[in-house]
């Protein structure tokens, strides 16, 4: 059974797009969870991966880690073509937006830490973390009204692009990031898949406190 190491649930933002793919598509696997920012996570991490980060997966004695090479690779081990569009220019479009996702929108890591459990934090938003929220919400936005005929994920049906932007929904809806009307039925959508759910109420149930992360008031 593969193995899937992830930090805490209610802040862990990569953990959960890795977790999230697996749990959509119903891919049995063991979690383990370890805790951030404690005196024993380095140690436990190591017992796992020498990159030192979550999420990590272990399958038969592959270890990969990295949240998009997860994907990856439970795209072509697992998923028989689901996971990304099945057209070729829209499965390259998708592409882009995780790797946009992934390699960018500092602003928004920093100043909104994914804290799932808290609700109505204020916080002051800055000029470059309001230029982010705005390309996410044009990204959203233009990708649910083009493909609305199709479904109502960003590329019709569920995706890998899905799974990296859903901590970005959590974020908004902790820091009540107000959208335009196609993003905020996107960020809906998001919110209201069984796993994401579930996800959440795990997180709810974390007794841990991470300082850096409790942000707003």
């Amino acid at each position: 059974m593969i193995k899937l190491v992830i930090g805490n649930k209610n802040y862990s933002s990569w953990s959960l797009r890795a977790w999230l793919l697996l749990s959509a598509y119903d891919i049995l696997f063991e979690e383990v969870e370890i805790k951030l920012f404690t005196e024993n996570t380095h140690k436990e991490l190591r017992k796992y991966t020498q990159a030192g980060k979550v999420p990590v997966l272990h399958d038969e004695g592959l270890v990969v880690w990295d949240s998009l090479a997860i994907c990856e690779y439970v795209f072509e081990t697992y998923l028989n073509g689901k996971g990304w569009p099945a057209d070729a220019n829209e499965r390259a479009q998708a592409r882009a937006y995780c790797a946009e996702m992934h390699s960018g929108f500092f602003a928004i890591r920093e100043k909104m830490p994914m804290n799932c459990r808290a609700n109505n934090r204020q916080i002051d938003i800055d000029d470059a973390t309001r230029k982010e929220i705005s390309r996410i919400d044009q990204i959203w936005s233009e990708l649910i009204e083009k493909n609305a005929a199709k479904g109502p994920w960003l590329f019709g049906e569920f995706s890998i692009v899905d799974c990296m932007f859903a901590p970005v929904v959590f974020r908004f809806t902790t820091y009540q990031v107000a959208l335009s009307d196609f993003a905020q039925q996107y960020a809906n959508t998001v919110l209201a898949h069984p796993k994401v759910q579930l996800w959440l109420a795990q997180s709810r149930n974390d007794a841990e406190i991470i300082e850096i992360c409790e942000v707003g008031i």
